[in-house]
């Protein structure tokens, strides 16, 4: 045993197996995630502390072990898109899209499902189901029809739209920010499936419910005269705002030819608009303006993060992830088909009943320590876009399976139309089912035939 693993061992609390001690860490911390007793930051937290004191890591490997380009760019975009919300952008193209197919219910369903999509391949699932659910309500009120379709649509665009890009759904950020993957990557191997995917599905709602969504002539025009230009409420902002978010897009899709990290791009663009939308005010409006801004960022999603990069970095000190790695390789007999294709499956089923991000974290440091023997990172591309399609579509297996889920469950409830737990599973199993079985079958059309 060489002088730095004895160092290690002797760190060990009670001489354990550091294997079975980080497990038992990682299991207890899942364990207590999956019962929400305790808020996730504080539980990954508290996990990435234990690992430290039962000496499997120290403060310096943990540190080492979290992915400060993923903070960076979660940080940068909650950031712009916040700021950007508050200009009314994102509520006037929903207003417009649903003026646009003239109030008609049918229409209405696929459009606002088309726009949540969008907005969650370019923005987030979650802060996109958050800006199209209170519209959705206020059409839906005036048309005098049930928004239950439009709201169960709503969230399974979001998940399937958000899997399209690098920034649209967390796991892509992680496996993005592990790989050094490029916005352009994503695209072009991931939004494929997705547009077919959603079509499937727009066909597939439009047949079962789009018959049956009728109003009066009088309630659509109630729609008609809702006017967009009412939800800008800051014109200035919005030139600032889409000024802004477009550059970064964009500089997403060129960063890879310059060797710039996307979080770097997320955290420029964020401080150019920040500029921008405090730039003239006196110094006690800016520095009220800035911390308000900061303020929009998901800091407890920011620590969660951070301490579970701590956590599964812990498992990896100790060996365990390579252990299981080696473990996968034999049940695959070593074949990159067999092992895109448990990966796809076991990624939508997991992701169905736990969080997908502590999972993908989890999966990412275990499918790198495979690399190598079966042919390296090139070869194991498959495996990696596999991770990313069951994790993602898997979030629509229940409602507990993904952050956008439980946000529109939330506020159908308090708008009087609750979503069942047991009646979302009617329409969500079937989804998941039917969009990985899509995602399996175009893996393997287009990498194993």
């Amino acid at each position: 045993m060489q002088v730095e693993d004895l160092a290690h061992a002797s760190r060990i609390i009670f001489g354990m197996d550091p294997k079975i001690l980080s497990t038992a860490i990682l299991i207890v911390s899942y364990i207590i995630l999956f019962t929400e007793k305790l808020n996730r930051a504080v539980v990954a937290l508290l996990g990435a502390a234990v690992m430290i004191f039962a000496g499997i890591l120290t403060q310096e490997t943990a540190i080492e072990g979290i992915d400060f380009n993923t903070l960076a760019l979660l940080i940068g975009m909650m950031t712009i898109v916040g700021i950007a919300e508050k200009s009314g952008m994102f509520q006037y193209v929903a207003i417009w899209a649903a003026k646009k197919v003239r109030a008609n219910p049918r229409g209405l369903m696929i459009v606002l499902a088309t726009v949540t999509a969008v907005f969650s391949a370019l923005l987030d699932n979650v802060t996109t189901v958050l800006l199209i659910v209170p519209v959705t309500f206020q059409i839906t009120r005036k048309l005098k029809i049930n928004p239950y379709p439009y709201l169960i649509l709503e969230i399974f665009a979001s998940n399937i739209g958000g899997t399209a890009t690098l920034i649209g759904d967390p796991p892509n950020i992680l496996i993005g920010s592990a790989l050094n993957l490029s916005f352009m990557d994503f695209v072009y191997e991931l939004t494929p499936v997705v547009i077919i995917t959603m079509i499937v599905l727009l066909t597939g709602f439009d047949l079962l419910w789009g018959r049956q969504m009728k109003t009066s002539e009088k309630n659509k025009q109630a729609v008609m005269k809702i006017n967009e230009i009412d939800a800008i409420t800051d014109w200035s902002l919005l030139k600032k705002s889409l000024s802004v978010l477009a550059a970064v897009i964009i500089g997403f899709m060129v960063a890879e030819k310059f060797h710039i990290a996307n979080g770097t791009i997320a955290m420029f663009g964020a401080s150019i608009l920040l500029m921008l939308y405090t730039l003239g005010n006196d110094h006690e409006a800016r520095d009220h303006k800035i911390e308000e801004a900061f303020g929009l960022v998901d800091w407890t999603t920011i620590f969660f993060f951070a301490g579970l990069f701590a956590i599964v970095y812990g498992l990896e000190e100790a060996g365990v992830l390579a252990m299981l790695g080696q473990k996968f390789i034999e049940i695959t007999d070593g074949s990159i088909e067999k092992a895109a294709m448990l990966v796809i499956w076991i990624s939508a089923f997991v992701s169905t009943a736990i969080d997908n991000i502590p999972f993908v974290a989890t999966m990412i440091p275990m499918i790198k320590s495979m690399e190598e023997s079966m042919g390296g990172r090139e070869a194991m591309m498959p495996v990696w876009w596999a991770l990313s399609l069951g994790a993602c579509f898997g979030g629509n297996g229940s409602l507990i399976a993904a952050s956008a889920n439980v946000i529109v469950a939330g506020m159908a409830t308090r708008e009087g139309h609750p979503i069942s737990f047991l009646k979302f599973l009617i329409w969500s199993i079937p989804t998941m089912l039917i969009s990985v079985g899509i995602a399996a079958l175009y893996l393997h059309i287009i990498h194993f035939m």
